[in-house]
């Protein structure tokens, strides 16, 4: 088959794109025609690559002359001609699979959940003006406006949890025949209990770590969605010696001011992104993310398969795998710092067997089966 993928910003080795990135090699090694269409790429030997070009200045025009764009270098005229037979100056593709908000693919994976749930959780749980603007921001209505026409005339959506499926069907009253659970997956080999060996004692002794004390896991770009600032306040409630870890790319400024504020500064180390992320992993006790919304973490099933439990929200798709005190723990309140720490104590309490059970949940989700699972839905769609 001749396969079109739509990724914005496409790179193969991208940490947040493990899942594409072996999706597509399956795709490859199976015989399938690749092409991309992306405004940015690294070049990877048997795909094609198609410039889709934006307008930069704003992420409005950037969300907006994307999907333009990519419609009309994509060229969604569904006659298949044979033979390859190009069609109206372009090729004609047996399947059309989007990882971007757009409204010219027969698949669309929600990789990013539903904008409208974001924005409603924001409304509870920002500022009163932040809630007026998400009603103005050109922005919001832009990306609202793509959700509605794609989750309409897309053919087959894909969501990475239950939550998201859930959700794209109450705001949007999408048929549920009419989604598929794909849960993201994990490299097993990659992330395992048995890095620790490799790398734990060299990768603490970098960080000048004490002996004997017990490292929290924080791993996420945009500190405000991922609850970096209620991590920072459930500090001063753990009853254990720790350092806390902070993997992520953002303004790192508000968090060391709160953190100073709250007398806990000595106890927390800003690492900025990270390409080697197993090494931390490998490192640390336990793995903390207070997410406000998360549609699934890939961070989160990383830390399990590394053998480490977790602690997230129920806003992270990935709660759905966790039973509260087995791999880890649940939180039901958003922005409860001292429900956090509770968990994060008990948690500390019990490393050894909930860092087991947690890798062993982690062993039914491997990437490639995944990888497998998106192919069969291809076919499904391209039959």
């Amino acid at each position: 088959m001749r396969l079109a993928f739509i990724k914005k910003r496409f790179s193969i080795h991208g940490g947040a794109e493990r899942y594409l990135q072996t999706l597509i090699q399956h795709l490859k090694n199976a015989g399938h025609e690749i092409h991309v269409f992306a405004n940015q790429w690294v070049d990877e030997e048997g795909i094609t690559f198609h410039k889709v070009n934006i307008i930069p200045f704003t992420s409005f025009l950037s969300t907006l002359t994307f999907d333009i764009n990519a419609k009309s270098r994509v060229n969604p005229v569904r006659s298949k001609a044979p033979n390859g037979v190009k069609g109206q100056g372009s090729m004609v593709y047996d399947c059309i699979i989007s990882f971007e908000r757009t409204t010219c693919q027969d698949i669309y994976r929600a990789g990013e959940g539903c904008h409208a749930e974001w924005l409603q959780i924001r409304s509870k749980t920002g500022p009163f003006y932040k809630k007026l603007s998400f009603k103005i921001n050109p922005l919001h209505i832009a990306i609202l406006n793509l959700e509605k026409k794609l989750f309409k005339n897309t053919k087959l959506i894909i969501a990475n949890s239950k939550m998201v499926r859930e959700q794209i069907i109450r705001h949007y009253a999408v048929p549920e025949d009419k989604i598929m659970i794909i849960y993201n997956g994990v490299d097993l080999a990659r992330f395992s209990p048995g890095n620790k060996e490799k790398w734990r004692d060299d990768t603490r002794n970098n960080l000048d770590m004490p002996k004997g004390s017990k490292a929290l896991l924080f791993v996420g770009s945009g500190f405000e969605r991922k609850g970096l600032e209620t991590l920072i306040h459930a500090m001063p409630l753990i009853k254990r010696d720790i350092k806390t870890l902070i993997v992520g790319k953002g303004d790192t400024n508000k968090y060391r001011a709160l953190a100073e504020k709250l007398r806990v500064s000595d106890k927390i180390i800003f690492l900025g992104t990270q390409k080697d992320i197993e090494k931390f992993y490998a490192a640390s006790d336990l793995f903390v993310l207070p997410t406000l919304y998360d549609p699934f973490s890939n961070a989160t099933l990383e830390a399990m398969a590394s053998g480490i439990p977790v602690i997230t929200t129920k806003n992270n798709g990935v709660a759905e795998l966790i039973e509260n005190g087995h791999e880890g723990f649940v939180v039901d309140g958003l922005s409860d710092a001292k429900e956090l720490a509770d968990k994060i104590n008990l948690s500390l309490a019990n490393l050894k067997l909930m860092g087991e059970m947690a890798r062993k949940k982690a062993e039914a989700f491997p990437i490639e089966m995944a990888a497998r699972e998106f192919m069969g839905a291809i076919q499904l769609v391209a039959k």
